[in-house]
Formats: structure tokens, C-alpha cells, sequence
């Protein structure tokens, strides 16, 4: 299989219940192993190859021979995505979170787009923004750059960072959401979503 810029395979796997109870450090190594799995099968899906994954001083992403890569998880599902050019992947569970912290992800102006102000919303941008940031390299300090300027669907919108236009998807499981943030290209969401009964529609 040739690789191809024209579909992305972004890969979703669910935690089992049973590794769910895994604890601090090895809890931690599981994931980022599982996730690596993820990345593994985006690859497989791709036609493309990442025999290791180099990180520089800070701890983003390099490519390597061309090939870009993101990973993310959480306690219930991990993720991992290749690429032949610039991507992002973001995953959170969504919950109840504090008012504080909705003027943190985004300006008056942003909330106006998505029309509320709740946890569904909160996490939609929350995600979106942090694709973006891991598309470009970019740690946290670069969020008040990053704005929202359309929302087109419930799984789709258009991000701006310093005014370059990013595309992100979203896709909904259960009471978690994934985003993927790049430029150009067809993704085609895959994995295995039948583990406790993540499903795949929207909220």
C-alpha cells in the first residue's frame, strides 16, 4: 500500500473495565502502550511506517521520514493517529466542570458561535483547540492564539491559529469525545468501539 495525504485513519480504542483499575505508574504505562497500539493501525491503515516515535526537549511529536504522528488518552480510551502531513489528536471525557475554567477555553465571542455555555460545548472546544496546539507543536501557551470561528456541524469547525485557517473533526463515544485537527485530507475514524458499550453518536 502507497501512502496517501488523501485519507487519515485516526484510531479510537476503548480501556477495558478490568484495566480501567490499573494504578498510578503502571496505569500510566499501559496507556501510553495501548495508545502506541492505536498509532500502530493508523500506520498499518496508511501504508506508512514509524519504527520509533522522537519527541523533542518539550516533549511534542517529531516526524519522522515525513511522517507526523499524535497520540492521546485517558482512563477509558486511547487513540493514535499518522499522517503525511500535520495532525493533531485530542481525547476527554466529558463532565461537569467549573464555570472558571469555560472563560479559559474561549472569549464571548466563541460562545456565541456553539449558541450555550455547558460541558458538551466546553469539551468540543477544549479538544478542538488542543489538536490544533499538538498539530502545530505548540504547549498550552499558545491557546489564547488558537480561536474558533465557524461551527459547521456537531462534528465539524473551523480554529485559527495567529489567522491560518485548521479544520478539526470531532467524533463522539459514549460520554467521550475525539478531535482531529488537519488541513487537508479524508479521515476515516476506525477501531474497535464495542468494549463497555462506547458508541459512536453524537450528544
Amino acid at each position: 500500500m502507497s501512502p496517501s495525504t488523501d485519507t487519515i485513519y485516526p484510531v479510537i480504542l476503548p480501556v477495558s473495565a478490568v484495566d480501567q483499575q490499573r494504578k498510578g505508574r503502571e496505569k500510566v504505562k499501559f496507556l501510553s502502550r495501548y495508545a502506541r497500539l492505536a498509532l500502530e493501525r493508523s500506520c498499518v491503515k496508511s501504508g506508512l511506517c514509524l519504527q520509533f516515535l522522537p519527541k523533542d526537549d518539550q516533549g511534542v511529536p517529531l516526524p519522522v521520514d515525513g511522517v507526523y504522528w499524535s497520540l492521546s488518552h485517558k482512563s477509558a480510551i486511547v487513540g493514535g493517529v499518522a499522517a503525511t502531513l500535520p495532525v493533531g489528536l485530542d481525547l476527554e471525557t466529558v463532565r461537569p466542570v467549573k464555570r472558571a475554567l469555560l472563560a479559559r477555553v474561549a472569549d464571548d465571542a466563541e460562545w456565541r458561535l456553539a449558541g450555550n455555555r455547558d460541558a458538551i460545548t466546553f469539551f468540543r472546544f477544549w479538544t478542538a483547540k488542543e489538536a490544533v496546539l499538538k498539530a502545530l507543536g505548540k504547549g498550552m501557551a499558545g491557546l489564547s492564539r488558537c480561536r474558533i470561528v465557524e461551527i459547521k456541524t456537531p462534528t465539524r469547525m473551523i480554529l485559527t491559529y495567529d489567522n491560518l485557517p485548521w479544520p478539526v473533526e470531532h467524533r463522539w463515544l459514549g460520554d467521550h469525545v475525539a478531535a482531529i485537527a488537519v488541513q487537508q485530507g479524508t479521515l476515516v475514524w476506525s477501531g474497535t468501539l464495542s468494549v463497555d458499550n462506547l458508541p459512536c453518536d453524537g450528544p
